[in-house]
Order: structure tokens, then C-alpha cells, then sequence
């Protein structure tokens, strides 16, 4: 536990130059005064420090002259590599860094940890949210942040003796999990948290859902948890370990998304797990009411309609020239995708890739997901199926299905669910405590 509130730091775009509007007066911690306008930063000539306005600096901080200061960055790329990829202009509060490495230019803001989470939580999920819902994403949103960040409290980083990743001729597995920044605590896109800036903040309720829930933290075994989330499980969660490293979380275990939760399906069979995917089964992610996802989905997010069950399509000649383009690998005319190994949730963590020049066995799910799609799969829960020379894959879920199931958590709240019990569901045995005032 820690005294007080920490402030972070956030890195929301970089580029070879960053635009920048400051919408009131700014002040460098020398008192130099940055007037309101239109800026652009760019890598010094030298290669030494960053340049605005004719000026060098090692790293220019600008520190707003009042509380209610605010600063425009009008080309934010948000969904990196996702489908919904595109650029956004986004409004900031707190004091804006503005840094070079190399020839690239960071924007970092550096806010209080609680305003972040306002932000985040209206990011992740939609500001009109249900209260209940919004403080169970607050929990979950400031667990996982310090759990990634031990030096909020002082605690030694975490020794990992373990790769993310592993080739052998025969087979290479991958996993994505978060990298630590070495310019910023955290990044504002996927790969962290959303981060959106003041954009998106548009309701009393997520500052009253994120004050109510003021330091509250998940707890096990005497650490903060390590707390995921993804947009729709599909019908079961699924195991850390099957996702990122081998380091089993007894709270991330699997959870079937129901008021009666006992998992009474062994999706690691195949034939249970083609049946459960083909299936429509009744549980809390499986919702078509417009209402309850515009909780949970942005605008961009609802430009996806099918994610508790989907379909994807390709020709051989297709999926071979993508698989190839994606992974790097020519397998010539791939001729089976045969899954060798489940998780509990259905999805797919040890897949072989059989082709007429080669085969090799691929994992785990995230890397499954980008070498079968032009940006992602939506998740690694699918079936594979031969229609002619055409493969079929149908599947469930979306996203990577460890932890909070938001979809679920939002159908929860909906039904009268407080936010205790929604955390209770989706982290068995984890408890709650307060990390600072």
C-alpha cells in the first residue's frame, strides 16, 4: 500500500513530427511561457533533443497554468494494427511532455492515476455505462496498472525467466504481453489500456464511479492482481498461462459466463468445443440488445456486429498468400489448419499450419489471430471447417477471454448486479482493498 495518489505517464502519439494545440497558456518549469496556439514538434538537426518553434530542448514540459488547462492532439492513431485502425483528434488535461528518440517524437501526458482511470474507463467502454458497471471497470483498470507498475510502490520489478518466444524448426510459439516503455509508464492504445484523453468523457457517472471506487484494488495472496479483461469471452474465460507466459493466476481461471458459473463443458476436446461454438448457449455475453452494448462498444467497436458467434471465409489460394504475408513463412498451398490444443474457454492455443512446401505448428492465441487475418481474428475460439477448397472458420468470442468478460459484465449490471459481485465472478477468490486514499 502507498501513502498517496501517484501521477503517470502516458505516451498517446508519436511520429516523425507531433502537432500539438494548447488551448490556454502553458509554462515550461523554467517559466517560460508557451501561449495558446498551434505547435509542431520535431527531432532536433543535431539528433539531440526535440524542436518547437525554432527552439531545442532535451525534453520540453509544458505544465498548464490552471487546473482546467487543456491541450489538442489532432492526429492520434487509435486500434494500432486492429481492424478499427484510424486517426483521431483527442483532448488532453494534466501537463504534456514532448520528447525525441531518435528521429521519432513522443507526446506523453502526465496526470494523476485516478483521472487516467476517468479517461480509460470511458475508452475501454462507453461513458453512458451503467454506474455499476463502470466501477467494477475502474477496479479491474487500476489492478492491472499497478500491477504492470511495481515502482508506484516501490516493490522491485518482477524477474521473468521466461521467453515470449520460442522457435524450433518444427514450430514456433509467440506471445504478446506487455512490454515495459522506457520513455512512459504506459501507452494509450490496445497494448496497455485505451487511453483517450478527456475525449470520450462525457457523463457524470464515470467520475462518480471512479471516485466511489477511490484506491480500490483486487487483492490475492497479498499482491495486487494482475487483472485482464476482454470485450467477450464467448461463453467461457480462459487461462493466463494460455495466453502470455507460464505463470498461473489462480484468479484468472476459467469461469463459465452464467449466474450458475460451474464449468460443466471440457472445451479442450474437440468434439465438446466444436459443439459449444456451433452452440448459442445462454449465458451473460450472449446479447443482441443495442441498449446494453452501446454500454460497452464504442462507435468504432460497433462497427463490429458479430463477435459472441462469427464466421470467416477464405479460398486456399487466399488464406495461403495471407498465412504467408503475415507469419513470414511460405507454406505453399496451405492444405490443413489443424487444432492440437485447447484452453478451457475453446480457444486455440497450439494450432498446425500444413502446407505443400512446409508445416509447423503455431501459438499461442494472439499470434494464432494475426497470421489468420489481416489485422486480428477476433479470437482463437474457432472451428475449422472445408467447403470445396475454401476454409471456414467459424468461432466464438472476442478478444483473448481472460478475466472480466466486459460484454458479460455489462448484461450483468444490467440485471442488478453490483460491482462487487461482477468482480467476484470473473476473479474467483480475489478480494478487494483500498491501495491508497
Amino acid at each position: 500500500m502507498i501513502d498517496k495518489e501517484p501521477s503517470i505517464t502516458v505516451g498517446v502519439q508519436r511520429g516523425d513530427t507531433v502537432d500539438f494545440r494548447l488551448r490556454d497558456t502553458f509554462y515550461t518549469p523554467a517559466g517560460e511561457a508557451f501561449p495558446a496556439g498551434e505547435y509542431r514538434a520535431c527531432p532536433a538537426s543535431d539528433g539531440r533533443g526535440v524542436s518547437v518553434g525554432g527552439r531545442v530542448f532535451d525534453t520540453l514540459r509544458l505544465l498548464p497554468s490552471r487546473p482546467e488547462s487543456l491541450f489538442d492532439l489532432p492526429h492520434v492513431t487509435i486500434g494500432v494494427d486492429f481492424h478499427w485502425q484510424r486517426q483521431e483528434c483527442q483532448t488532453f488535461c494534466g501537463i504534456l511532455q514532448l520528447l525525441a528518440h531518435g528521429t521519432t517524437v513522443h507526446a506523453v501526458n502526465e496526470v494523476p492515476l485516478e483521472t487516467y482511470l476517468t479517461s480509460v474507463i470511458s475508452s475501454e467502454m462507453s461513458a453512458t455505462s451503467s454506474l455499476e458497471l463502470l466501477k467494477a471497470h475502474a477496479v479491474v483498470s487500476r489492478s492491472w496498472l499497478l500491477a504492470q507498475l511495481p515502482r508506484l510502490s516501490g516493490r522491485p520489478a518482477p524477474v521473468r525467466s521466461f521467453s515470449r518466444g520460442e522457435e524450433t524448426p518444427d514450430e514456433i510459439v509467440c506471445w504478446y504481453d506487455r512490454d515495459d516503455h522506457t520513455l512512459f509508464d504506459v501507452c494509450a492504445d490496445d497494448h496497455c489500456q485505451r487511453y483517450q484523453g478527456l475525449t470520450r468523457v462525457a457523463t457524470p457517472y464515470v467520475s462518480r464511479a471512479v471516485a466511489e471506487t477511490r484506491g480500490e484494488v483486487l487483492m490475492y495472496g497479498g499482491e495486487v492482481c494482475d487483472a485482464r479483461f476482454s470485450k467477450c469471452c464467448g461463453g467461457v474465460s480462459e487461462r493466463f498461462e494460455n495466453c502470455w507466459g507460464p505463470e498461473p493466476h489462480d484468479y484468472l481461471q476459467p469461469v463459465y459466463d452464467a449466474p450458475d458459473d460451474r464449468l460443466r463443458v471440457d472445451l479442450t476436446r474437440e468434439q465438446e468445443a466444436e459443439r459449444f461454438i456451433d452452440s448459442r448457449p445462454d449465458v451473460f455475453c450472449h446479447t443482441a440488445d443495442a441498449a446494453i452494448l452501446s454500454q460497452v462498444l464504442n462507435s468504432y467497436d460497433r462497427e463490429t456486429p458479430d463477435f459472441f458467434r462469427w464466421q470467416v471465409r477464405y479460398s486456399a489460394r487466399e488464406l495461403s498468400a495471407l498465412v504467408a504475408r503475415r507469419s513470414g513463412i511460405d507454406f505453399g498451398e496451405i492444405t490443413r489448419l489443424e487444432p492440437l490444443r485447447r484452453g478451457p474457454s475453446g480457444r486455440i492455443v497450439s494450432l498446425r499450419i500444413v502446407g505443400t512446401r512446409c508445416e509447423k505448428t503455431v501459438g499461442k492465441e494472439l499470434y494464432i489471430r494475426r497470421i489468420l487475418s489481416p489485422s486480428h481474428l477476433y479470437s482463437s475460439a474457432f472451428v475449422v471447417r472445408r467447403s470445396g477448397t475454401d476454409f471456414i472458420l467459424d468461432g466464438a468470442g472476442w478478444g483473448h477471454g481472460v478475466g472480466m468478460c466486459q460484454i458479460g459484465a455489462a448484461v450483468m449490471a444490467h440485471r442488478g448486479y453490483d460491482y462487487r459481485a461482477i468482480l467476484r465472478h470473473y476473479y474467483p477468490g480475489a478480494g478487494l482493498d483500498c491501495y491508497y486514499r
